[in-house]
């Protein structure tokens, strides 16, 4: 038989001997006065002789993290709100039913404890236990070494036990949650509402990128699990709301790793009568609040670097100037904005890069802005470690965004970037339909030539834009990759509750020890 197999079968004994105590084994609700933290916070600073002078009667609920028995008494610490508490538990005070109930306790058990506080002789702030009430029963074995576990899978896969043992994991979801409460804040605050839109979609638009698919019995129609809300929140920009957001779950049947998980989240807004560079600005504004709702202060550790999150550090240029900035020295002289505007020159600038850098792919048959940010990618992004703002992207992967009204092959884009990673994108929203049109034609093409990920067809969203949607300026930030940023976790499944994991490997028999 396994241990964990063992010992489940010796504390569901146990918990027969706890209903034998007259005991529920899982009772419906447990009133309590206080809570460990808010106990923590008022009392810690009293000294053993105010607590004897005003006696504070308290009434708890908690999970046992450390317990031990010193033959009519015993000592354990309960934790609450990741935060720990030790109560005093003495036969005398508990009686003989209740002692016989704490002799029967185990290591994150649940229970209710009611008593007063007091001080120990080492001066630790504890209760003193008057009756204790069983709440429930842990019949797994909280791990000993968990915070070091080599096998990372079974930290994300075991979240709950993550959470139990990991105080500071659960204070990066904490600041998780506070980072998505600063956005809702920040953005009602300057006159959005929020909405709701389709997670299954007849078409999969708003973004470049591979959907899932699923399958309405009832329609007996294929649909996609949404990449992104975009073509449904500027139908609503269409209708009147010219201030509009969501908080969105988005699908993308793309690979793993350290900045990527098939199913994440984004903040995505839309505001009529400003174009990309206003957008851009608020983004801004947006983040920098942010940091200070999260953190306190604008600047966050990441790894060995520092972060600056303050609106005067931020750094902006166009992709072409960063890709002359980034340019390595050993590819030769720097390019010039002239390099940008023929295909052979393009093609002549790869060719200097890739013999002294990295490789980038060049296709004569793509579309030349679409080695540029490729070129982009390979020459500038692995530097930019504090917030910067890359514009001018080539309309060639911008199908959603408004060109330059003096470049046409670039449009007025945006990305922020920030840890080597890109945290937000935004553009003056393309509302010309017959523009619309062509773009999605040329997207078409692409995927004649085999891009999955390229841009379908939506014939209703050219309807509505042909209704008339006024000008106005778009921005979707990636939440995870932003909570990443500021709580120094370097991979995104750090700051996801429940990550898409590989099927669970079940033990064969050859592996269960007896």
């Amino acid at each position: 038989m396994a241990l964990d197999e063992n010992i489940y079968k010796l504390r569901l004994e146990k918990l027969k001997q706890i209903e034998a105590l007259g005991q529920r084994a899982y009772p419906t609700k447990y009133e309590f006065t206080h809570t460990i933290p808010s106990i923590l916070a008022e009392y810690s600073q009293k000294s053993a002789e105010e607590l004897d002078q005003s006696r504070v009667n308290v009434r708890i609920a908690g999970r046992i993290m450390a317990i031990r028995l010193m033959g009519k008494a015993g000592f354990a610490h309960l934790q609450q709100g990741g935060q720990k508490l030790q109560i005093y538990v003495k036969k005398d005070a508990v009686g003989e039913k209740g002692f016989e109930l704490y002799k029967l306790l185990d290591l994150g058990d649940h229970v209710g404890v009611s008593g007063y506080l007091f001080r120990t002789r080492t001066g630790e702030l504890s209760i003193h236990v008057e009756e204790i009430t069983f709440l429930s029963k842990d019949l797994l074995p909280l791990p000993e070494k968990w915070h070091g576990l080599t096998d990372v899978e079974l930290r994300y896969r075991q979240r709950y036990v993550d959470l139990v043992m990991n105080p500071e994991v659960r204070e990066v979801f904490l600041k998780r949650s506070k980072l998505v409460q600063s956005m809702r804040r920040f953005l009602d605050a300057h006159g959005f509402i929020e909405v709701e839109t389709p997670m299954m979609q007849q078409i999969a638009g708003g973004a470049v990128a591979k959907p899932f698919i699923t399958h309405h019995n009832t329609l007996d129609m294929d649909l996609y699990l949404r990449i992104a809300p975009e073509l449904y929140l500027k139908r609503l920009t269409v209708g009147g709301f010219d201030r509009v957001y969501e908080i969105n779950r988005n699908f993308r049947n793309e690979g793993l790793g350290w900045r990527w998980n098939p199913e994440f989240t984004m903040l995505e807004f839309y505001q009529a009568y400003t174009d990309y560079r206003g957008i851009m600005d608020l983004t801004q504004q947006l983040i920098e609040q942010a940091a200070i709702d999260v953190i306190g202060g604008t600047k966050t550790k990441w790894g060995e670097h520092e972060i600056d999150w303050a609106g005067s550090n931020w750094r902006r240029m166009t992709m072409r100037e960063a890709i002359i900035h980034y340019w390595p020295e050993t590819a030769g002289p720097k390019p010039t904005m002239q390099d940008f505007n023929s295909q052979d020159s393009v093609k002549t600038m790869v060719s200097r890069f890739n013999t002294a850098h990295a490789h980038v792919a060049y296709d004569p048959n793509e579309p030349v802005g679409k080695t540029i940010a490729a070129l982009f990618e390979a020459a500038a992004e692995e530097h930019l470690t504090q917030p910067t703002i890359i514009y001018e992207f080539p309309t060639a992967i911008s199908p959603l965004s408004k060109q330059k009204a003096d470049e046409p092959d670039w449009t007025e884009r945006w990305e922020i970037y920030a840890g080597q990673m890109e945290i937000a994108n935004g553009f003056s929203e393309l509302n010309d339909p017959e523009d619309q049109r062509r773009r999605f034609e040329q997207q078409l093409k692409e995927r004649e030539r085999g891009d999955e990920e390229a841009h379908q067809m939506d014939e209703d969203y050219i309807r509505a834009l042909s209704y008339g949607m006024p000008p106005a300026g778009g921005c979707g930030v990636g939440v995870d990759r932003l909570a990443m940023l500021l709580t120094d976790s370097h991979t995104i499944r750090d700051v996801i509750l429940f990550p898409l994991l590989r099927p669970e490997k079940v033990a064969s028999p050859e592996d269960v020890k007896e």
